[in-house]
């Protein structure tokens, strides 16, 4: 497990690394001059310079890399030219508001998926099958932010249970934050949903076909005791891997549902940032946002050897 645990570690840390030289070439490296982009193209000649000076655009690549680096682990993200304050602060603030909505989004999403991909797996080729496979064909055809205007419409403009966008903040109790976050979590859910019941519905009609289940069977348990004790455990295998990368995705992939919402998190703040060029800000969410795609990853490969214990002993 050590050793597993080891090549892991090694494989996150050279991924982080590649991604921050990836980053650093397409935004600072690349053809054009930052200042310029971030001036536009009738600035005058000096403001493009004092701007290249105070980004240390003058310094070397490498140099700038290190300095950027370097900052990256000390929290010094630098400063937004937008906002004029400095980004760390910025992700802080937003960062409150992501992070809620993509749990709550992969909370729901699994409560929903699991159950309902177990009860199609032992119902395979039923009417109750079809109807579920149905539904989440449905659910990965339509796009987030149509279902998103949907719930708007129906639960905000017309029966008005849910605000139809915006966040009052946590300073104004938990309840009044969950009630803002919900309909834009069910809109992100519900994809996500429908993948990962079809996922667990394969996983576990899978693994019902394999011989100790039919031992299990023969040993007198029922079909639900079996699903239950015997089946879950490896069916889950696959799961983890499907929370993982939606657990990714939600959480750096929802820029068009805070836009929709008009949530102040951090797929909004990227948003802002691009029509801003505000390229100091791009650079440090997009470098965070791999750190938590690649950190989560390797914790679901972690949770996939506690579960599987055939990869601690390949590794």
């Amino acid at each position: 497990m050590t050793r597993f645990l080891l090549t892991r570690l090694t494989s996150l840390i050279l991924t982080l690394l590649a991604a921050s030289v990836v980053i650093f070439l397409v935004v600072e490296v690349v053809p054009g001059d930052v200042a310029s982009v971030m001036l536009g193209l009738n600035a005058e000649p000096e403001a493009v310079a004092a701007l290249r000076e105070e980004l240390g655009l003058n310094a070397p690549a490498h140099v700038r890399y290190l300095t950027w680096v370097s900052g990256l682990f000390t929290g010094d993200f630098g400063q937004s030219h937008t906002y004029r304050v400095p980004v760390s602060e910025l992700i802080a603030d937003r960062l409150w508001v992501s992070l809620p909505l993509a749990i709550y989004a992969l909370a729901l999403s699994t409560f929903i998926a699991i159950p309902v991909g177990l009860i199609a797996a032992t119902r395979a080729g039923k009417a109750t099958d079809t109807g579920i496979m149905g539904l989440t064909q449905l659910g990965i055809a339509v796009p987030n932010f149509w279902f998103a205007m949907f719930l708007v419409l129906i639960f905000a403009i017309n029966l008005r249970w849910f605000p139809s966008g915006g966040f009052p903040g946590w300073d104004e109790g938990l309840w009044q934050g969950i009630i803002a976050l919900t309909l834009p979590a069910i809109a992100l859910a519900v994809q996500q949903a429908s993948i990962m019941a079809r996922v667990t519905r394969s996983a576990t009609l899978e693994t019902l076909g394999q011989d100790y289940i039919r031992t299990a069977r023969a040993k007198g348990l029922s079909q639900r005791q079996t699903v239950i004790r015997h089946a879950m455990r490896n069916a889950l295998i696959p799961v983890l891997t499907i929370l993982g990368l939606q657990f990714s995705f939600l959480l750096a992939g929802a820029i068009i549902i805070e836009n929709v919402f008009f949530l102040p998190g951090l797929g909004r703040l990227i948003f802002q940032a691009i029509t801003q060029n505000d390229l100091i800000v791009v650079k440090s969410v997009v470098m965070l946002l791999v750190f938590a795609i690649v950190t989560v990853n390797f914790l679901v490969d972690v949770a996939y050897a506690a579960v599987d214990p055939r990869l601690r002993r390949r590794a």
